[in-house]
């Protein structure tokens, strides 16, 4: 059983780590324009398919480095020639645009790499179990995603908390009148900040890629979750989604591992119920059926008792 635990919170972390990768850059770009980012997921799913096709030519780890940068110049570019014009019309217009940019960017993928999952492999100096516990093997890549992961989380705190950089975009989410007057170009601000959150949703894909899949799908099966993740932790709040991201990884992941039935569970607590009690027998099903609603059921539970999020301020 411990060893059980152990590696489910090793996997549930290597998963949050990788949804606040993705849920970071779109708080970011949420509190500097308020703008709720439809097609942020499809820049994840460039990433990955960036990294794929430049791992064959130059290896996976320039490919890492590559890749993001270049989702992010597209994400700058589809900000200031796109998104900036459509701002002025408002928080639906913007939608629109951002929805519709996300049909547009699965449907160049699969115009150019096709329909089918592309067979984007961990590399070779990485394939190989990193540690192995009671029959049990952690991956050494999986490992190494839980590196990337963490580096990106203390960069980024750093560089918002500690550095000049940190202090005028977080100066320009406030106060940007304030921001343009002492001398500095607030619409490049909004753009580099764009770009970088278009950037860092690369970074999940490019290192996400050999585990989770690289397919045309994989940007709506990451993106929902993403969304979750933005609003439970409250809307602009990366403290917040950085929280509610490592909660959902550890949630989801220990309840697939625990093959357990409902009963089962709730029998931990010392309560029984009859499946005479109901009119359908629900506690024969296991927490692993469940774990793909539980985000879904918790976002609607905090939406209920707490609209602003775990963090937020605004109401959502």
């Amino acid at each position: 059983m411990f060893e059980l635990i152990l590696f489910s919170i090793l996997n549930g972390l290597v998963y949050g780590l990788l949804l606040f990768m993705l849920s970071s850059g779109l708080t970011l770009i949420f509190s500097m324009m308020g703008v709720l980012n439809f097609a942020h997921a499809s820049f994840y799913m460039l990433g990955a398919y960036f990294a794929f096709t430049m791992s064959g030519y130059i290896g996976f780890f320039p490919a890492l480095i590559i890749a993001p940068i270049i989702a992010g110049l597209l994400g700058a570019l589809v900000e200031r020639y796109g998104l900036r014009h459509v701002h002025r019309y408002g928080h639906v217009a913007e939608l629109i645009f951002t929805f519709g940019l996300a049909f547009l960017i699965e449907e160049v993928v699969q115009f150019f790499w096709g329909k089918q999952l592309q067979d984007y492999r961990v590399p070779e100096v990485l394939d190989f179990t990193f540690f192995e516990m009671f029959g049990n093997a952690f991956p050494a890549y999986k490992a190494f995603m839980l590196l990337v992961s963490i580096a990106i989380f203390v960069l980024l705190f750093a560089v918002l908390t500690r550095s000049r950089v940190g202090m005028i975009i977080q100066a320009a989410i406030t106060h940007p009148n304030i921001v343009a007057m002492l001398g500095h170009n607030v619409p490049f601000i909004f753009m580099a900040t764009f770009g970088v959150g278009s950037a860092l949703a690369a970074i999940a894909g490019v290192i996400a890629g050999p585990v989770l899949g690289t397919g045309p799908a994989m940007a709506f099966e990451l993106g929902t979750i993403v969304f979750v993740v933005v609003v439970f932790g409250g809307l602009g709040s990366l403290s917040g989604a950085f929280v509610a991201s490592i909660m959902i990884g550890l949630i989801q992941t220990v309840a697939v591992a625990l093959d357990v039935s409902v009963s089962d569970f709730f029998g931990l607590f010392g309560m029984s119920f009859s499946p005479d009690d109901f009119l359908v027998d629900v506690w024969t099903i296991t927490l692993p059926q469940i774990a793909p609603i539980i985000p879904y059921l918790m976002l609607v539970l905090m939406l209920i008792f707490r609209p602003q999020g775990l963090m937020g301020k605004r109401e959502s």
